[in-house]
Order: structure tokens, then C-alpha cells, then sequence
């Protein structure tokens, strides 16, 4: 039996920025990266609807 495939936003680039504490490649933070295969999937949904304003915040140059 195959199981489900899980939404991720990850896209294989894995740096923690130590200012932002966010990943550099997807914008979670350490702590949804870890638990993100126990997420509901409208857990998932909302984060990975707030990691494009994440990505651009203000600490971005």
C-alpha cells in the first residue's frame, strides 16, 4: 500500500538563516520542518500560505 503523499514546501535548499531562524529555501521554521509530517493538512496549508511573505520579510535584503 503507497502511502499519501504530504504537501511540502520544501524545495531541497535546507540553510536555517541564524537571524530569521527561518530556512532559506522554504521559510519554515526549524520547528515546523520537524513536526510538518504531523500537521493536519489545513495546518500545512495556512503556514505555506504565509511563508511568501516569510521569505520577503523585512530581514530579507
Amino acid at each position: 500500500m503507497e502511502l499519501p503523499r504530504i504537501e511540502t514546501p520544501c524545495v531541497k535548499t535546507c540553510v536555517i538563516d541564524a537571524r530569521t531562524r527561518l530556512c532559506e529555501g522554504c521559510g519554515r521554521t526549524i520547528d515546523e520542518i520537524a513536526a510538518w509530517s504531523t500537521y493536519t493538512s489545513e495546518h500545512r496549508r495556512r503556514i505555506m500560505a504565509d511563508l511568501p511573505s516569510r521569505l520577503r520579510g523585512p530581514n530579507k535584503a
